[in-house]
């Protein structure tokens, strides 16, 4: 038996915090392994070290060739979502890779998106967090459109451009999901299940906290009931507030400056969301979008052999616009690269665009025996 919401129409959906109400086979449960009893695994700097060099090591050439998703702070990323597993990182990474050069994430314009972004159901707010954090508002009740296509590509935009704009030594953004306006006829399991695999898969640990304002009772009780089958650090990044609860204001203050947070969430902010505006915002963060690509991507932030956190929080999005193909990718997890011998003596911060386009036309998936 499933526990599942009533649908409502296909496309009038809440794609978003859909992902929490992924449905559930409960009689499946029973045999699923206890997660929220464990403790999280952490390791020591020089283990994490150990682990990463593992990766770039199970990667091959592209390690080499593609230093801007393969850095230290990126691999970290995917060990943490594998439980420190260096092959299943590989394999998570790779299809990362994969993913990046058929959709193209970087290359999505606001013209592509403009008009799922009219009523407000997602927009990056103009503060950051108390801890550099970006914020992504998502209102799912303000739904607008029927496209599950569009929709995603809407999504992956704004995580794209809330990796652009976070702090210099920040790589995880804020959720703030206000539930005004949401009916369970609102929920799709279609796109519930693309908005889980596009997170879950191509944007491993960017989420630092989501906050399910005012949600539904139900889901607290739902979220309680899930528990034991979640990993510590998921259970810990969802909080519950509610604008009427003491508690729950004093976990807006402490994250968040009141002067800068609207007032819809407690802040003393009057700004609300101003489609004008923001289309202006928009604008100009992919005109910098589109000169930090044909920068070459080059810049000393990204390519320096810095410490194991202290990679730029914005190299996964300097991937995928090398090439237009991906035609040398093919198999569940192997990427290996021919013919970039010429390369081979190049340093990785004189690769530019052209010469890693070079590499990515090139490349071969080989036999891994």
């Amino acid at each position: 038996m499933k526990f599942l919401p009533k649908l409502g129409r296909e496309g009038r959906n809440s794609s978003l915090i859909s992902c929490l109400l992924e449905p559930f086979d409960l009689g499946k449960m029973s045999s699923m392994k206890l997660q929220g009893s464990g403790v999280e695994k952490t390791l020591l700097h020089e283990e994490q070290q150990a682990k990463i060099n593992e990766v770039r090591l199970l990667m091959g050439p592209t390690a080499d060739k593609l230093p801007h998703l393969c850095s230290n702070a990126s691999i970290l990323r995917y060990l943490r979502a594998r439980n420190w597993n260096e092959k299943k990182a590989c394999k998570m990474l790779k299809e990362t890779l994969k993913w990046r050069l058929d959709y193209k994430p970087e290359k999505i314009r606001w013209e592509d998106v403009a008009r799922e972004a009219e009523t407000g159901k997602i927009y990056r707010s103009n503060y950051l967090d108390k801890n550099g954090r970006a914020v992504l508002v998502m209102r799912p009740g303000f739904q607008n459109t029927t496209s599950t296509k569009g929709q995603i590509k809407y999504l992956v935009y704004c995580m794209e451009n809330a990796i652009m704009n976070l702090a210099p030594d920040q790589e995880q953004m804020d959720w703030l999901i206000d539930f005004q306006g949401w009916t369970m006829k609102s929920i799709s399991v279609k796109v519930t299940r693309e908005t889980a695999h596009v997170l879950q898969n191509c944007y491993p640990e960017r989420l630092g906290l989501a906050i399910l304002y005012n949600p539904p009772k139900f889901f607290e009780s739902f979220w309680m009931m899930v528990k034991p089958f979640l990993e510590p650090k998921t259970f810990k990044k969802v909080k519950f507030v509610y604008s009427n609860g003491p508690e729950s204001q004093k976990i807006m203050q402490d994250l968040f400056d009141m002067e800068k947070l609207e007032s819809a969430f407690g802040g003393k902010s009057a700004v609300r969301f101003d489609y004008k505006e923001y289309s202006e915002r928009m604008k100009e963060d992919d005109r910098k979008m589109s000169d930090f690509i044909h920068s070459g991507y080059s810049t000393p932030s990204v390519l320096s052999d810095s410490p194991v956190l202290s990679d730029s929080p914005q190299s996964d999005l300097l991937v995928s616009g090398y090439s237009s193909d991906n035609e040398g990718f093919s198999g569940d997890d192997g990427i290996e690269l021919k013919g970039t011998d010429n390369l081979s003596n190049e340093k990785p911060s004189q690769l530019g665009c052209k010469d890693t386009a070079k590499v990515f036309t090139e490349a071969q998936t080989v036999d891994a025996n």
